[in-house]
């Protein structure tokens, strides 16, 4: 403890003008109860000297004082009382000196400027917790303006749970985090040094802890009972009444404030899976509608609970999927969504898949070619999105039986009903394209540089092409979408016819500049006399029509610096970049699973690579394309799903074609001659399966392939993305969130307020995550917390609203201050504040703890 009041008071009375012939002060301390005996040591007094008796020493003190020293100033501290006048030695020398008394509480009490003397024995209570020197810094540093027994008491108690600053709800936070860790330290800091029954007193008159049980485990219980009362939508058990709290808003504000807490969300999670087993949870969510929880956020079993459920209705074909789809979602802004979002996004695919198929399979007919083509690349291709979707997110779920049973549905949904459905029937449509394969209504893939490229070379426009093998027209959709959402400039998509056979070497060769096409007789491809095979050929290639062109691999730049790009496509007017993810992956038996794990990388790498050549190269005009797309199934090729085939002499043959200039006749397949790209000399044809058939070869690889007719091979996706420098064009940024309730006073200590998205995801709009809460004017939090995850991407106004549910704390509140909704933007990491919005609050509460 420091001891500066005390010497301020000492050096006054030793500092005193000398009178009635005194040459020097002597003041004489007798502290009864030695509360100062270990601070006098160091107490430096100026113009003074300390003298310090112990009961034995009286005559060796007078010596000082009468003989050894009659000149200085003297400090005389006794660690006891005062002795009666015959057995006190030094009387004759107190007879002309000063006496002074105090005590610890006081001195406390003064050098904290504490002027309330009502406060002494409150203070007296911590007197073992202010003689610890660290302690009283500690609580001294807090800078208290002023004074109650409860500031007080929550002030100690915010210095043992070594809070660097006093406050109730972060010491119930804190303890409890120690608890859930099997710790126990500072609650024992509470018993030993400060008042455990005044923490139990808190506890009660804030959270309505009233249980005979003072334990902090107890006490958890209680706490998440009530939390959980207020969102369940059915009554509690009898046995969990008692666990209820009066004072539920409270209970409902610091649970939000604990999960919500980046220090204490972990503690939170630990505690809340003590408190399930506690209370055998399980057997209840057993029990209950799952919709009785559905906006419950205290204990990780009600996800578990309403994946269950939404999981056994998707299986019994329950189709309420807009349902599921909105539970899921909100779900999103909960505390335990993390742990469950593969499970959850799962979810959502298969019923987007479900779904897409209830409204899709009756329209699925052999229509005409061009027709099948355009419905596929408006409609149909929504079914491999979702379907790619569900697998990559089921390949993430961590308990894979609980999902076997719906990963099976989708298969065969996905499989036996879309693709077999729609390959079928469009095989049954492209029959009338066996002589020469071409629609009429959509660009070839052959004449992609003629028609595509040519044009702004014409112009004296630089362009970037992007080969990305396997970029089938579904995941190039996406991959618009993304950059059109997140880059500055324009991005457009359109859908080319493949090339057929649908595999690399012809796609590749169809997307150069050509006047002609050749495969020889080893089925060698060759552009022009030059075969495509290697970069440095493809080189030839295209500096045979473009003067200043180059071919690089992907794999071959991504890595280099600035400089070295720049010095590399110096004065190329026509860049190709070859990148090969998908088809890298997916073309390997031990790979292939991860194909669709494969797309979601090439989305990264290609919108990385588009920032590069935007960067670095001043890149205005990029492509993106495809050689081919493919087919992928995770279930069992059955061999049902093969078609058998002849010995075919001198034939280029592959799961999906057979290259020959033979004649040939096999039972379920298509042929379609070459002539449509090699000329009418050719004699060669393709002889694919009908449907997504394999050819029956030996060997493994059979679940990714590609090289046959159907929709997912030969449509091809041309991306053609526009940078835009000028002030015209459009910043990427975050859709607005605006508050909309009317009023800005609240009455009442449950509150609903109103939130609008004020645009659809889209063209450079982004979503925004909000965090919202009310605040007083120092900015501590009064209500629970909300998350507004505004990504909502309809043009239905209805649909961009959001109603969320504020809790108050209850406390007194003065209708004649400001408090503020404040809107936190939980992506930005220093300029955070989104919105704050002025409010007054008027509740017409009684209330025994507050007087009011």
């Amino acid at each position: 403890m420091e001891l500066n009041e005390v010497k301020r008071k000492l050096e006054e009375i030793l500092n005193r003008e000398l009178t009635d012939g005194r040459k020097r002060n002597i003041v004489f301390w007798y502290d009864d109860k030695g509360e100062f005996e270990e601070d006098i040591d160091g107490l430096n007094l100026a113009n003074a000297r300390v003298l310090k008796l112990n009961g034995r020493n009286s005559f060796y003190v007078k010596y000082v004082l009468e003989r050894e020293d009659r000149e200085s100033n003297y400090l005389v501290y006794a660690p006891y009382g005062k002795p009666p006048a015959r057995e006190n030695y030094l009387l004759d020398i107190q007879k002309y000196s000063f006496e002074f008394s105090t005590d610890k509480v006081t001195v406390i009490m003064r050098e904290l400027n504490v002027s309330d003397d009502s406060l002494y024995d409150a203070f007296r209570k911590y007197l073992k917790f202010f003689n610890n020197k660290e302690r009283y810094r500690a609580f001294k540093a807090y800078a208290l303006s002023s004074y109650t027994e409860e500031i007080l008491d929550i002030a100690v108690l915010s210095v043992l749970c070594k809070l660097s600053y006093p406050d109730l709800e972060e010491v119930l936070k804190t303890l409890l985090a120690e608890h859930a860790h099997g710790e126990s330290a500072l609650y024992e800091n509470i018993v030993k040094f400060g008042d455990i029954h005044t923490f139990w007193e808190l506890v009660r008159k804030y959270y309505g802890y009233t249980l005979e049980q003072k334990d902090l485990g107890t006490l958890a219980v209680f706490l998440m009972i009530t939390g959980l009362s207020f969102s369940l939508k059915r009554e509690l058990p009898k046995q969990w009444e008692p666990f209820v709290s009066p004072k539920q808003n409270d209970v409902v504000v610091f649970l939000s404030h604990f999960m919500g807490g980046t220090s204490t969300a972990k503690a939170f999670r630990l505690l809340s899976q003590m408190v399930e087993e506690k209370i055998k949870l399980k057997e209840c969510v057993a029990k209950w509608d799952a919709d009785s929880y559905r906006d419950s956020d205290i204990f990780r079993l009600f996800d578990e609970g309403i994946i269950q459920n939404i999981l056994d209705n998707l299986l019994d074909d329950i189709g309420e999927f807009a349902k599921y789809k909105e539970i899921i979602m909100n779900r999103r802004a909960k505390h335990w969504f993390k742990d469950y979002e593969n499970e959850y996004n799962a979810l959502y695919w298969a019923c987007v898949l479900l779904e897409e198929w209830k409204n899709q399979k009756d329209t699925i007919k052999e229509y005409p070619p061009d027709d099948f083509f355009k419905k596929y690349t408006e409609d149909y291709y929504k079914l491999d999105t979702a379907y790619r979707k569900f697998i990559y997110f089921f390949d993430r779920v961590d308990n894979k039986e609980w999902f076997a049973a719906l990963k099976e549905k989708i298969e065969n949904t996905y499989i036996n009903g879309f693709i077999n459905t729609l390959s079928i029937k469009w095989s049954g449509s492209i029959e009338s394209l066996q002589e020469y394969w071409g629609l009429s209504s959509a660009p070839y893939q052959w004449g992609f540089f003629r028609h595509q490229l040519k044009p702004h070379l014409q112009k004296g426009e630089r362009l970037f092409v992007i080969v990305s093998d396997a970029l089938r027209f579904e995941a190039g959709k996406e991959l618009a979408e993304i950059l059109n959402t997140e880059r500055k400039g324009s991005t457009e998509i359109m859908a080319m016819q493949g090339v057929l056979p649908s595999y690399t070497k012809l796609g590749m060769a169809a997307l150069l500049p050509h006047q002609r096409i050749e495969i020889d007789p080893d089925y060698g491809i060759f552009v022009d006399g030059i075969s495509v095979e290697g970069i440095d050929n493809r080189n030839v290639i295209l500096q045979n029509h473009v003067n200043k062109s180059i071919a690089v691999q992907y794999r071959d730049i991504i890595d280099l610096r600035r400089d070295d790009l720049r010095k590399l496509l110096s004065g190329k007017e026509l860049v190709y970049i070859y990148h090969n993810s998908i088809d890298a992956r997916g073309d390997h038996y031990l790979t292939e699973r991860e194909v669709f794990d494969a797309v979601a990388e090439t989305f990264e790498q290609l919108k990385s690579l588009v920032n590069t050549l935007v960067n670095h190269l001043s890149a205005t005009h990029i492509y993106i394309t495809a050689d081919h797309g493919f087919i992928y199934k995770r279930g069992i090729v059955e061999k049902s799903e093969k078609t058998s085939k002849d010995k075919v002499e001198d034939a280029y043959e592959n799961r999906r074609f057979i290259l020959t200039d033979k004649p040939i006749e096999m039972e379920g397949t298509l042929t379609f001659s070459m002539r449509y790209i090699l000329g009418e000399g050719t004699q060669l044809k393709c002889v694919t399966p009908r449907g997504i058939n394999r050819f029956e070869t030996k060997g493994a690889g059979v679940n990714y392939v590609h090289g046959g007719a159907s929709l997912q091979e030969i449509v091809i996706p041309v991306i053609y993305f526009k940078n835009e420098r000028g002030k015209s064009a459009k910043d990427v940024q975050k859709v607005r969130v605006t508050f909309t309730s009317l009023t800005r006073k609240i009455t009442n200590t449950i509150t609903y307020l109103e939130f609008f998205q004020t645009e659809k995801i889209a063209d450079k709009i982004v979503p925004c995550r909000l965090k919202v809460y009310l605040a007083d004017e120092d900015g501590n939090r009064i209500s629970n917390e909300n998350i507004i995850i505004a990504d909502i991407k309809s043009d239905d106004p209805m649909e961009r609203k959001f109603k969320e549910k504020f809790v108050l704390k209850n406390m007194k509140y003065d209708k004649t201050k400001k408090y503020y909704l404040i809107l936190e933007d939980e992506e930005e990491k220093v300029e955070n504040i989104y919105d704050r919005i002025p409010f007054t609050i008027d509740l017409a509460i009684i209330n025994d703890d507050f007087g009011f």
